[in-house]
């Protein structure tokens, strides 16, 4: 009989599309598995009408999910590589990494207006804190509107008229195929992306080597030590999945590791924006972070329980 193997996923149209393709990699990898997709409404998708950073950040997308693979009610789970925590419970760990795609973010805006074009005061929805900081350090001017939902409740929001332009993941209009509608790829020169953006994860128990085996043909090992990297730096500087932190990592033609890291003020009006090169990807990571903290991102980190999130109200 064919082994069943059960992958865990949140139930947003673009998840599913995610954990179907990770499916039908496996598939092909392994045919003589029945794969099957647990869907799972996490708490994150239930709290709408608020900034994630009052109620635990990005952890609230997996937590659930994660609670199923430790209570065998699923073997794995695929993930946006930025939802994942620096911290992981112990039972459970990264198992691969798929390729990276395009990292960066996108700017979707009605007449496909740049960033640089679009009016004073023009409304911009986005549900991250970092991409509001980094657009309020760009642009001061900018109305900055917290904007939850899935990817289709976002763009349905921004063809009603109710936003000027909203800020995605680039990676997220490729795998549901709307990358037409980007007015402007946001690239590192202009707002350094989350940590992990553009890859996919698979998450499993530690213990499962069965399943070890099984998602070893998913990982790509030039993303994964990118990655890798980009969360030495997040555990180092204690920073949780809602603050005003990019982190962005590139291999060079030489096989050094090139990393980006800023730490923003809400507001946008103090940053901290350094980068380091070097050989071993987490020495070079955990050296960036040391260099953000002795060089002001530590007095950031620490206030931010004292600052307000930069969004004038929370659509849903």
């Amino acid at each position: 009989m064919p082994k069943k193997i059960v992958i865990a996923t949140r139930k947003s149209p673009l998840a599913l599309i995610q954990a179907g393709f990770v499916r039908s990699l496996l598939s092909a990898a392994h045919p003589e598995n029945d794969y099957e997709l647990l869907e799972i409404v996490t708490e994150g998708d239930k709290i709408l009408d608020s900034p994630l950073a009052n109620f635990g950040g990005k952890g609230l997308f997996v937590k659930d999910i994660e609670k199923a693979i430790i209570e065998g009610r699923a073997d794995m789970a695929v993930h946006n590589m930025k939802d994942l925590p620096a911290a992981l419970p112990p039972e459970l760990y990264t198992s691969a990494v798929l390729k990276r795609e395009n990292p960066f973010d996108a700017l979707i805006s009605g007449g496909k207006k740049r960033l640089v074009d679009l009016a004073k005061g023009a409304r911009i929805g986005t549900s991250s804190t970092r991409r509001a900081a980094q657009l309020l350090n760009i642009r001061p001017d900018l109305n900055i509107i917290g904007l939850r939902g899935n990817v289709n409740t976002r763009l349905a929001k921004l063809e009603a008229g109710e936003f000027d332009a909203i800020v995605l993941a680039y990676a997220s209009l490729e795998r549901m195929k709307m990358t037409e509608l980007c007015a402007q790829i946001i690239d590192d020169r202009v707002m350094i992306p989350a940590c992990g953006q553009g890859a996919l994860a698979i998450e499993s128990r530690r213990a499962d080597k069965e399943i070890d085996e099984l998602v070893k043909c998913l990982n790509d090992k030039k993303t994964f030590f990118e990655i890798e990297a980009e969360r030495t730096v997040l555990a180092r500087l204690n920073a949780g999945c809602h603050a005003p932190v990019g982190i962005y990592c590139q291999t060079l033609s030489d096989g050094r590791f090139h990393i980006s890291a800023g730490v923003f003020t809400p507001d946008g009006k103090q940053t901290v924006n350094l980068t380091r090169v070097g050989i071993k990807n987490v020495i070079v990571g955990y050296e960036l972070a040391n260099d953000l903290l002795d060089n002001g991102a530590r007095r950031i980190l620490d206030s931010l329980k004292d600052q307000a999130a930069p969004f004038n109200k929370v659509e849903s």
